[in-house]
Formats: C-alpha cells, sequence, structure tokens
C-alpha cells in the first residue's frame, strides 16, 4: 500500500493520480474516473502498473470548464461535443 503524498507535494507536481485529482479539486474519485472513460479528462497511463496519471494544471482546468458547462445545463454527451 502506497502512502499518501501530501498536499504541499501534490500542489508542486506536474502530474496526479485520481485520488490526488480528486483531493485537489474536491470531486468525488468516481466522477473523475467517469470523466476520463468518457473521454473528457485526458490521462496519461504509467504503462508499468497501469496508473492514470492526470497533467495537474491541465486537468484541474478541465475540471472547471466541466462543472461550468454542467452549471449551464448541459449532458455529458453535449459537454463531450463542446469540449472537441
Amino acid at each position: 500500500m502506497s502512502r499518501k503524498r501530501s498536499m504541499e507535494t501534490i500542489s508542486a507536481s506536474g502530474t496526479v493520480s485520481i485520488g490526488e485529482l480528486a483531493r485537489l479539486t474536491g470531486s468525488r474519485y468516481s466522477t473523475l474516473k467517469y470523466y476520463a472513460e468518457e473521454g473528457i479528462l485526458p490521462f496519461m497511463q504509467a504503462e508499468e502498473n497501469l496508473t492514470r496519471r492526470f497533467d495537474r494544471e491541465e486537468s484541474i482546468q478541465r475540471i472547471e470548464e466541466i462543472r461550468s458547462l454542467k452549471r449551464a445545463g448541459m449532458s455529458i454527451p453535449q459537454i463531450k461535443e463542446a469540449l472537441k
């Protein structure tokens, strides 16, 4: 079992795990996993252990965009189209 990184370390890192991204944004892990599976939250996959890694700054910005579009009443399929 891996040890959790501190928020200071996470905030200084270029890439983060999905759990760390959830902590940074206050989002649910399952929500971010769904966004990644739907292709609206891009990630890189480390081949050695199949861990998804997210660009910290880009992902936080994308999550804010998704939240904004959801507040505007858009569905996930509409958001997918808008973010293409």
